[in-house]
């Protein structure tokens, strides 16, 4: 099933680079970003680069990406990539700033894929620690289910000729 939505549904479909200097951070922003998470946002701009671009209206107000502005000055960094949210209401702009944040934090992590991905990122050695886990967080995730994923093949993929079994309800389907 395809979407075709209508071509104001993309307000934000360029980007550009802005310096770090004209970014206004919007001053009822909800989330806060600790010290120690932009720490880990500087981290990951210094591994990979700016990925993603910061959000503004079109006086420079910052509608999603604080922490990255954040870590980019902390980092030095003159200029940032923006995407510019062009013809959105106050009331539009301050509903993203919380969508944003609110949105990525309702998904939930798959433990036995993680599990999985991360033991070979760490086999490959990679530095896990870019990853924004705690030291708890990630023994956690690498520690070896105390169940047998019943449907789920070697390379942890699913085995489309047996039913799975939920390890946590016991609910079984077929693929």
């Amino acid at each position: 099933m395809s979407c075709s939505l209508p071509e104001k549904a993309w307000p934000a479909d360029q980007v550009s680079r802005r310096k770090v200097a004209e970014l206004v951070p919007y001053a009822r922003n909800s989330r806060r970003h600790s010290p120690e998470q932009v720490s880990q946002i500087m981290a990951s701009i210094r591994e990979w680069g700016f990925t993603i671009p910061v959000l503004v209206d079109e006086a420079g107000t910052i509608i999603a990406g604080h922490g990255r502005v954040m870590a980019a000055q902390r980092l030095g960094i003159e200029e940032v990539p923006v995407m510019v949210a062009a013809g959105w209401s106050k009331a539009q702009k301050a509903a993203y700033t919380i969508a944003d944040n609110q949105l990525a934090m309702n998904g939930e992590w798959d433990d036995e894929l993680l599990r999985v991905e991360l033991s070979d990122l760490q086999e490959q050695g990679a530095d896990l620690a870019l990853l924004g886990f705690t030291d708890a967080e990630l023994e956690a995730a690498l520690a070896e289910p105390d169940f047998e994923p019943v449907g789920i093949d070697e390379q942890g993929r699913l085995d489309e000729k047996s039913p799975v079994c939920c390890p946590k309800c016991g609910h079984t389907w077929h693929p």
